[in-house]
């Protein structure tokens, strides 16, 4: 017999959930049968597998030690898992942890580093920061069973900036749903050609093509005709710097579509420099001796007011991802005439 207590970490989740991870070696068919069979137990009682976990419950496995052994992690599965995080955090450059707490962590991403896997070889910024945490000590190997820590935001391949990323289960679920409802606000810095208004709300809408990963904007707000599949989008934004042929701003992402500050302001008439999917580029090949070759847009700063009583360190206070070199760079070479 097995008895497994339940974690601060793994509060929150299914059971049936929870065994998955842990049995992950079995099938849902067999977790549910040893269910209604009462080979497992929450706190000493039968269990459907729907229950929601709290800390310090009890699950009895009542399996022989061989059996499970078959449907349980051996050391060597652990060390097969986590070798590719590991090696992650060893190779990417020029990530940077900017704050964390016991539930969430917020990491500065270069561009050209992938927030996720877009293929099974990829290396990304997600099993970084888990090689990160399995090399502080703030997870482990048998942990990763159970949950698994990942980003809860996605930033394009070449846009810089803050990523959101869990520690637990507790700091996913809370942190999702805060993302999903916008209790915060995220700003960007970004270059765009010619100078817009000194302030302005944009609305437009937007649809996404997924095969060709662009997206479509209408920017008439008095469309009542739209064609199927287009969203309405809302970027606020204020120009910092300009000097008529270029400008420096900061856009506030009211919704988060794909490529959604990209496609607007290019569809005004004002691309991001370096865009090679919506900008000009006549443009982008003046500034690649500059060292441009992406666009020059970073997630800048994420602005919190009051958070759940877990994240609660975060309320009122501001994270920042200072500007890259490339972005320094350029501001001095367009307002300064270095």
């Amino acid at each position: 017999m097995k008895e497994l207590k339940i974690r601060k970490d793994d509060a929150g989740q299914r059971l049936d959930k929870f065994l998955k991870r842990y049995l992950y070696q079995s099938t849902g068919g067999f977790i549910y049968k040893m269910l209604r069979k009462k080979n497992i137990l929450l706190n000493g009682k039968k269990a459907s597998g729907s229950e929601v976990l709290k800390e310090n419950d009890l699950v009895k496995l009542f399996f022989s030690d061989e059996t499970l052994l078959k449907l349980t992690s051996t050391q060597t599965d652990l060390e097969r898992v986590t070798e590719p995080y590991l090696k992650a955090y060893e190779s990417l450059a020029g990530i940077s942890v900017i704050y964390e707490n016991e539930h969430v962590l917020f990491v500065g991403k270069p561009a050209g580093v992938l927030t996720q896997k877009a293929n099974h070889d990829d290396i990304s910024l997600n099993e970084w920061m888990i090689g990160y945490l399995l090399t502080k000590g703030t997870i482990t190997k048998e942990s990763l069973v159970h949950f698994k820590p990942s980003v809860l935001n996605r930033l394009d391949r070449n846009t810089s900036g803050i990523v959101i990323c869990s520690k637990t289960l507790t700091g996913s679920r809370l942190m999702s749903q805060c993302i999903k409802d916008r209790t915060f606000h995220k700003n960007y810095r970004l270059f765009v050609v010619g100078k817009p208004k000194r302030e302005d709300m944009l609305t437009a809408y937007l649809k996404k093509d997924t095969q060709k990963n662009t997206v479509t904007i209408i920017t008439d707000e008095g469309n009542e005709d739209l064609p199927a599949g287009f969203e309405c989008i809302k970027t606020n934004y204020r120009l910092l710097q300009s000097n008529n042929e270029f400008s420096y701003l900061e856009a506030e992402l009211i919704t988060g579509k794909t490529h959604q500050i990209r496609a607007n302001f290019a569809a005004i008439g004002h691309p991001l420099v370096g865009d090679a999917k919506y900008g000009n580029a006549f443009v982008n090949q003046r500034f690649l001796k500059n060292g441009i070759t992406s666009q020059m847009l970073h997630a800048y700063s994420l602005v919190f007011t009051n958070m759940p009583k877990e994240l609660s360190d975060l309320s009122n206070r501001t994270i920042i991802c200072k500007e890259p070199d490339t972005f320094m760079n350029l501001k001095k070479i367009l307002f300064t005439g270095e």
